[in-house]
């Protein structure tokens, strides 16, 4: 059956398959963008790119003492503005002679378009890495010996834990590494043996490990200078919409096309009894937040 918004040459392409496909398949691959670093909470209705969702944070009241005599004090609300706005608009094209064809062959599990999703995903994890790196807080760098690199990671990785703590950084918290210090710190017993027996599926979207209270993931698309970062998914937000397949004739080629168009945006979030509130009720940015921590190693040379 042809439905009204069919082409009558393509009755067999369903735009809404290859939309889940595209989802199913394209959040494995991410690393910073994933739910373990980034939360998703405030995407709303991206339509566009430019778009702005608005956070707004909520002041924590002041605590007072009760006495008889001065009796108690009302407190108005007061909240502090975030704006995360969508910069990002990429698009993935793939031009094709048959479009029933392509459908019946395997879709998005052909190479090409496996290539073409997997740069998709690049493209956003690189991007959000970014944002979380430059807004982290800098800790000293990592100086280790030739004799004990995978003992002087650990313990850098135990100190990441320390500042958390110190921040009263909440449960569920994450490490990224680099594919070099993966290479070491698995060395160290703790490290493998958390690899080792870890849960079912603990290699998704780059994990390797759990231990001290961190998902332990590696990922390639590392900020430069950083080595290692640690933090919570609650100080970092990715929205991030596809707007659709659509499916035509090529005006430039002779085949037939299918596209979508991925907008998204990221930033860091602020909150008020980590961060500082400016007069004009918003957060100073500018400030690195306390619930994410990175360091960078300087490699022994020899």
């Amino acid at each position: 059956m042809t439905l009204g918004y069919q082409n009558p040459g393509s009755t067999t392409f369903i735009p809404e398959i290859w939309d889940a496909d595209l989802l199913t398949q394209f959040d494995p691959l991410l690393v910073w963008a994933s739910p373990i670093c980034s939360n998703n909470k405030y995407e709303g209705e991206i339509r566009q790119k430019g778009d702005v969702v608005h956070i707004n944070s909520l002041l924590r009241p002041t605590v007072g003492d009760y006495t008889i005599a001065d009796g108690m004090t009302g407190q108005r609300p007061e909240t502090v503005a975030q704006a995360l706005t969508i910069t990002q608009a990429k698009y993935l094209q793939v031009l094709v002679e048959d479009v029933e064809r392509v459908q019946l062959a395997g879709g998005l599990d052909s190479p090409i378009n496996q290539q073409m999703i997997r740069a998709l995903a690049r493209e956003a994890d690189t991007f959000m890495g970014n944002i979380i790196a430059t807004g982290a807080t800098a800790l000293p760098a990592i100086v280790p010996t030739a004799a004990n690199i995978p003992q002087s990671l650990y313990s850098a990785i135990l100190d990441m834990m320390l500042e958390l703590d110190d921040s009263d950084i909440p449960a569920g918290r994450y490490v990224v590494v680099s594919p070099r210090v993966k290479r070491y710190l698995i060395e160290h017993p703790a490290v493998a043996n958390a690899a080792a027996y870890g849960e079912g599926g603990v290699t998704a979207n780059g994990v390797f490990a759990r231990l001290a209270g961190f998902t332990i993931l590696t990922t390639t698309a590392m900020p430069a200078g950083v080595d290692i970062v640690a933090g919570h998914s609650e100080f970092a937000t990715y929205a991030s919409q596809f707007t659709g397949f659509r499916e035509g004739q090529s005006e430039k080629y002779r085949a037939d096309y299918i596209d979508t168009l991925h907008l998204y945006g990221g930033k860091i979030v602020r909150y008020p009894e980590l961060d500082t509130k400016k007069s004009d009720s918003t957060f100073d940015e500018s400030k690195p937040t306390k619930g994410i921590v990175k360091a960078a190693v300087t490699w022994p040379t020899a």
